[in-house]
């Protein structure tokens, strides 16, 4: 069994430098109300990302690209402008990091994210522009890419490319999941928005456990890695709309659609039954664990969902409808 996770927030008992020492080591928590309300097979078990500092998985990469790049020589604090298009989180992520470390921030975003992310980047002193929902994020991506040929010292992060993303979910989230569950877990579940979080877990646990399932969950509404055409849809956070280049879709064994509808009715079960109050994208994921759970092929396994982001970054949208 390889030795404990080696992130920045591995240390306990003590005084923290700075925020960006807290990234990692989220908790993996069970679900046993809805195993025995919904008569599953497997064990159900979240990794609660929303408790990275800035509440999402995000703050992973935000950190480890703006360091990679910093060793690289490619940025420095008080030149350079950080140019990102992200749908919120990663926005938020690297937000954070560059008020931490000095850094001139604008993200380009579609108008559809929720107020929530706007309110929260604005607040961390992001610049922010909002594209048109309807474009998705190739909208955001094509704004970003003109502000950057425009800006003088203008770096942008590429989350979508940036292999700085999955090597920090290799070397951390994996080697936390492999110490938490003990070396025993038989499926590890995540939506796909860049496609890092699952490419560099199942780098990781795949050589030590050949039989490990790897299950991302794309939107139904916009299915583009299961070959549909990209289209609109309310969860956010993952269906970018086109593959991402490193997302490694040959390590992924199975990918299932989930409908919004599907999202938001998993997310508000799991915040009833659980207590666990979980954003839509960590819904979807939910739905997708149940679904695997309920095979009988799956009895008494092990199976791990990636929850993004907390409810309350999302309290302007239809999951708390009617609420």
């Amino acid at each position: 069994m390889p030795e404990g996770n080696t992130s920045p927030a591995s240390c306990s008992g003590r005084m923290h430098e700075s925020i960006l020492s807290t990234v990692g080591n989220t908790p993996l928590v069970r679900l046993p109300r809805l195993e025995t309300t919904h008569g599953l097979q497997a064990h159900l078990a979240l990794k609660l990302e929303f408790f990275n500092p800035l509440g999402s998985v995000k703050d992973r990469i935000g950190l480890a690209m703006i360091e990679a790049a910093e060793r690289e020589g490619l940025i420095e604090p008080g030149r350079s402008i950080l140019v990102e298009p992200t749908s919120g989180n990663t926005g938020i992520a690297l937000g954070f990091v560059a008020a931490a470390k000095g850094y001139r921030l604008i993200v380009t975003m579609p108008d559809g994210a929720s107020i929530e992310r706007r309110k929260m980047l604005r607040l961390l002193g992001v610049e922010v522009e909002l594209t048109p929902a309807r474009e998705g994020m190739s909208g955001a991506i094509s704004r970003a890419e003109a502000i950057i040929r425009s800006t003088p010292h203008a770096w942008m992060p590429r989350q979508f490319d940036n292999i700085a993303n999955p090597a920090v979910h290799e070397t951390q989230t994996a080697e936390e999941i492999w110490r938490d569950t003990g070396g025993k877990v038989d499926a590890v579940v995540a939506g796909i928005g860049t496609g890092g979080t699952l490419t560099g877990i199942a780098r990781a646990l795949k050589p030590r456990l050949p039989n490990l399932q790897i299950v991302g969950v794309e939107p139904a509404e916009s299915a583009v890695l299961s070959g549909d055409d990209p289209g609109p849809h309310d969860i956010q956070g993952i269906g970018a709309g086109f593959r991402p280049s490193i997302l490694e879709l040959d390590r992924i064994d199975i990918l299932k659609r989930v409908t919004e509808r599907e999202s938001f009715a998993a997310a508000r079960l799991c915040a009833r039954s659980e207590g666990l109050p979980i954003g839509i994208s960590s819904g979807a994921v939910l739905h997708a664990m149940m679904e695997l759970a309920a095979d009988p092929c799956m009895k008494g396994k092990i199976i791990v969902g990636i929850a993004a982001s907390f409810a309350e970054r999302y309290l302007s949208t239809d999951l708390f409808a009617g609420l």
